[in-house]
């Protein structure tokens, strides 16, 4: 096979002319990162779903629906996540270069169908903000941080020298996503927004931009940022009811609070499963955006822990996977989609223990809410490609009955 052949065509040599033993075929070897990145998710899953079972019983009854209400909905979540990490995880990861512009499309579209006035009616007000489409079935923002991923790492890649060039490689990129970022705060969703240009910034400082036109640009954009904290007036409050987490009276510091009682209560060991009492009422979305104080509260110090170190080799393989992929561009996709769940993971662990301002921040794989369960399986699924390679294997009347030679990989 010619190295000189476009992947495409270097793509279709590599498929199979036969199948079964007495031809050719190709198949996949994960390596010992992939398989153990694939054991770490398949524990959170399982963590999660009895972590979600004990927390969201009492709110499910208390709202006229069978306790298993959200047990089950998650569950039927995991089943359709397992589908997507199986379909990632078989497709060749360079596919998703060939489709990053149609992702950033589509991200883009979707944001804005939960921006414009005439669309209240497939993406009503929920809490005070136009996340969501169809009824909460499906959330945009989430979805759209694949796009950012996966369109910044193929830029990145596509630009080469030219990305240490301020005019033809941050700019250019920053303008599109910035776009995304906009989206996001007019839903609003302000940390969500600061969120995709930090995650473009890390994928690009792997690809080798120059960190100074970060520096430059983080300076020019904190006046910025700073009018729109100041036009949020609920985000302005939370930062100020951080700074003065004693402040009681304050109503947005009560989640905070309840949630640092919950953790409070647990102690070393836990109260024991099931046996928390915040979920009564007392701390909101127990379920979902404060779940990591219902494992404070009944799985304590040692529960936090398990789960904090739980995605710190998620990091680790993560990154080893990275370091190991067969090229650039897969390359700056693990790094991105491990910076996504390890970071997401930590802000989330980061705000129920009173170490960040309250935002809202899912626990993946464990939290409730089927966009980020699917999300967070896809892209490990897609890591668990980029962790393993395709090799041709030749059955017993070939030529060669013994060899196995690497078959051209994404």
């Amino acid at each position: 096979m010619s190295a000189a052949l476009p992947y495409g065509a270097a793509r279709a040599e590599a498929r199979p002319t036969s199948r079964g033993a007495a031809g050719v075929r190709d198949r996949w070897r994960t390596t010992v990162e992939a398989r153990a990145l694939l054991m770490c998710t398949a524990a959170l899953l399982a963590f999660g779903l009895a972590t979600l079972y004990s927390a969201s019983a009492m709110v499910a009854l208390q709202s006229g629906y069978a306790g298993t209400y959200f047990f089950t909905r998650q569950l039927a979540g995991i089943a359709v996540g397992v589908v997507l990490f199986v379909f990632a995880a078989k497709r060749d990861a360079e596919w998703w270069r060939e489709i990053s512009w149609p992702l950033m499309f589509a991200a883009l579209a979707l944001m804005l169908l939960c921006v414009l006035p005439f669309t209240r009616s497939i993406a009503p007000a929920i809490h005070g903000s136009r996340r969501f489409l169809f009824g909460g079935s499906i959330q945009p923002s989430e979805y759209a941080k694949l796009a950012v991923i996966a369109w910044t790492a193929m830029l990145a890649v596509k630009k080469g020298d030219q990305l240490r060039r301020l005019t033809k490689g941050l700019l250019p990129i920053l303008l599109v996503v910035g776009a995304l970022a906009v989206l996001a705060a007019l839903e609003p969703d302000l940390s969500v927004a600061v969120y995709y240009v930090l995650l473009m910034g890390v994928i690009l400082f792997a690809g080798g931009v120059r960190i100074g036109h970060f520096v430059f640009l983080g300076v020019v954009s904190v006046p910025l940022l700073w009018s729109q904290v100041q036009r949020l007036q609920y985000v302005l409050e939370r930062i100020l009811g951080f700074t003065d987490a004693g402040a009681i009276h304050r109503e947005v510091n009560f989640q905070l609070q309840q949630s640092l009682i919950a953790v409070g209560s647990g102690g070393l060991f836990g109260v024991g499963y099931g046996e928390g009492r915040q979920q009564y009422g007392f701390l909101p979305l127990p379920y979902n955006d404060f779940i990591g104080g219902n494992i404070g509260e009944e799985w304590g110090f040692l529960g936090i822990t398990g789960v904090t170190l739980l995605f710190a080799a998620y990091c680790w393989l993560g990154f080893r996977i990275a370091a190991q992929a067969r090229t650039p561009f897969q390359r700056l996709m693990a790094i991105g989609i491990t910076f996504t769940m390890v970071t997401t993971a930590y802000l989330h662990l980061g705000v129920v223990i009173g170490l960040l301002p309250t935002t809202g921040l899912t626990l993946p794989f464990i939290s409730y809410g089927r966009s980020n369960l699917l999300l967070s399986l896809l892209m490990t699924g897609i890591l668990v490609n980029i962790g393993s390679a395709r090799e041709r294997v030749y059955g017993e009347s070939a030529t060669d009955p013994l060899h196995v030679a690497p078959g051209m990989a994404g």
